[in-house]
């Protein structure tokens, strides 16, 4: 597949980038940086300011891709312009450029505002607004192949391989784990037009995604 990763140089997306070159795709990755995050045969790089106008943002978006990734967030510094509306005008690009599939690395709950005092997440109220509405949006207004993949706390430890899937509360992710598992869930049916919410648990990835 020739795939957009919006956000490939974040902790996530170059993890997500590189298993998916391990995997024989083309990837094409977005990021502020002008040198290249990576030197391979199957990657290139374009630099895609969300917080312009959706025709420029559609015009930069690259002819023919199959697949679109966004795992890219301000990281709580401008969360109305880049994790809710520049979020949301990629995936209006996505569809002006005939895109069927979008994948979307979203957040625990976030679609389930009555559980964010419960699960203590109050803190994290306007990151959870933003996320909430974009997904909303995904979901609702638009007519792409979605999966929503919620991961709770992120942590930088060694990815164990294994995960527990649709849980009832929120856990930690290892980094490694959750971009093990938005890669395999690229091309699998079982997590189409899906909202799935992740942690760290005992099920190899494959297996978990195939059992949903």
């Amino acid at each position: 597949m020739k795939i957009l990763i919006i956000g490939a140089s974040g902790r996530v997306g170059k993890l997500l980038t590189q298993n998916l070159l391990n995997k024989g795709h083309k990837v094409i990755g977005t990021s502020r940086a002008k040198d290249e995050l990576f030197e391979h045969i199957n990657y290139a790089q374009i630099q895609l300011d969300i917080s312009q106008e959706l025709d420029v943002i559609t015009e930069n978006f690259p002819e023919a891709i199959d697949t679109v990734y966004f795992v890219s967030g301000s990281r709580g510094k401008n969360l109305l312009q880049i994790d809710l509306h520049g979020a949301v005008k990629t995936m209006q690009a996505a569809e002006n450029k005939g895109i069927e599939r979008y994948i979307m690395l979203s957040a625990i709950f976030s679609l389930s505002p009555h559980k964010w005092k419960s699960e203590g997440l109050e803190s994290l109220t306007d990151y959870y607004l933003a996320k909430h509405y974009a997904d909303l949006f995904l979901i609702n207004q638009t007519k792409l192949n979605y999966t929503i993949l919620q991961p709770g706390a992120l942590i930088e430890t060694k990815g164990s391989g294994a995960i527990e899937l649709n849980v009832e509360h929120h856990g930690e992710n290892s980094i490694e784990n959750v971009a093990e598992t938005l890669s395999e869930i690229l091309e699998s049916a079982s997590t189409f037009k899906k909202v799935i919410s992740m942690q760290d648990g005992n099920m190899p990835i494959v297996k978990a995604i195939d059992n949903l």
